[in-house]
């Protein structure tokens, strides 16, 4: 499955002004349906939520992280978020095409929107989002 990461406009914003702080807020990752596009304006978890999956065994409003970490890669002028696995279990799961990260601790706030390549469904079993080793990189520098 190919899954492409698409940060949103107001975290890069955010970054600067210091509006997130991973080291004490709560990350949430949702599963939105295909009516969702990715619009690097929507700025808030309320403009895409109308677009979430629903499901036996899905959370409403997502589920937060665990584990996060961020790390930096001077070398590659790279900031990268990792976390643990998301995964709903004994889930029954059709038509998820993305997953959104949002911050509920900072007005829930959008982060990033992952593609996941096309509908992701799960019967009966556990729906898993499994992180990238290293994480996803947020900021490329110059």
């Amino acid at each position: 499955m190919a899954v492409t990461a698409y940060v949103y406009n107001s975290f890069h914003a955010e970054l600067g002004s210091e509006g997130h702080d991973f080291s004490s807020d709560t990350l949430k990752l949702a599963l939105l349906d295909n009516n969702h596009t990715f619009t690097g304006t929507d700025d808030v978890w309320s403009d895409i939520s109308a677009n979430e999956v629903s499901g036996t065994g899905y959370t409403a409003g997502g589920k937060a992280l665990t584990s996060l970490a961020i790390t930096t890669d001077d070398t590659n002028k790279r900031g990268y978020i990792d976390a643990a696995d998301v995964q709903w279990t004994s889930a029954t799961i059709s038509g998820a095409y993305h997953a959104v990260l949002y911050n509920t601790s900072d007005s829930d706030k959008l982060i990033f929107s992952l593609n996941l390549g096309g509908a992701q469904t799960c019967t009966s079993g556990t729906f898993l989002v499994q992180w990238p080793s290293g994480g996803f990189a947020l900021m490329t520098g110059s």
